[in-house]
């Protein structure tokens, strides 16, 4: 995937997902995309290349970075419930969404439920990953 589309792919993915906001709290190199206060991505290019970021279950995660050399720990986050798209490799576009998705359920399924823009296990078509 080429670099800039890794970053495309997720950020319209997040269009589509009620209540998701994008902030710039760490300033204009880091897009901070949340749900109600809680953080569920983040896009930046700090690296040398632009990344994608996204919480995961830890099993799911350490799942993914043994079967994909383009997803590694977190950047500058809890290696253990983040990861780190990187561009360049075979990560497809509907990969990449199902994984943002993921996130983004992640955090909503701990907010209390009255702030829930969606119900966790309703929305979308969540799979294991």
């Amino acid at each position: 995937m080429q670099d800039d589309t890794l970053q495309q792919h997720a950020r319209n993915r997040v269009e589509e997902l009620p209540g998701a906001e994008l902030e710039h709290p760490f300033g204009p190199e880091w897009e901070v995309f949340k749900v109600r206060t809680k953080v569920f991505m983040l896009l930046t290019a700090v690296t040398g290349e632009p990344i994608v970021i996204v919480k995961v279950d830890p099993e799911d995660g350490k799942a993914l970075r043994e079967q994909h050399a383009d997803i590694t720990p977190g950047y500058h986050m809890n290696k253990k419930h983040w990861i780190t798209l990187n561009p360049g490799g075979d990560l497809t576009q509907s990969f990449v969404e199902d994984l943002v998705t993921e996130s983004y359920l992640l955090v909503v399924e701990n907010l209390p439920r009255a702030k829930r823009p969606v119900d966790p296990d309703l929305f979308g078509n969540r799979r294991g990953l």
